[in-house]
């Protein structure tokens, strides 16, 4: 059996959390207001994660684990992927030396 490596499109942005939650939320028979309510988060909240406007925290992460799987790491994992490619474009660091230990 031939197998070939997973290789991700650098140039390509990993997905937001809100974006696998919006995901996940069109299969499933629950309100908005009723996810907001079980996560115990304000709708606006929600919405802002759905709207990839606002980040999912550890406290988040925790309560999407539990309400829909994956464990916090997934979650937390997916925020960071997110948010380490954005920096990488965004953040100019040419003018700062590297240094090596010895």
């Amino acid at each position: 059996m031939t197998t070939y490596p997973a290789i991700r499109d650098p140039n390509r942005c990993p997905s937001h959390p809100g974006a696998v939650l919006a995901d996940m939320l069109q299969d499933l028979d629950i309100t908005k207001a009723d996810v907001a309510k079980l996560l115990s988060i304000s709708r606006q909240h929600l919405h802002d994660i759905l709207a990839e406007r606002k980040p999912v925290s550890p406290t988040v992460a925790a309560r999407l684990a539990k309400a829909f799987g994956g464990g916090i790491a997934v979650w937390l994992h997916l925020q960071a992927d997110y948010d380490a490619w954005h920096a990488e474009r965004e953040i100019d660091t040419s003018d700062i030396p590297t240094y090596r230990a010895a």
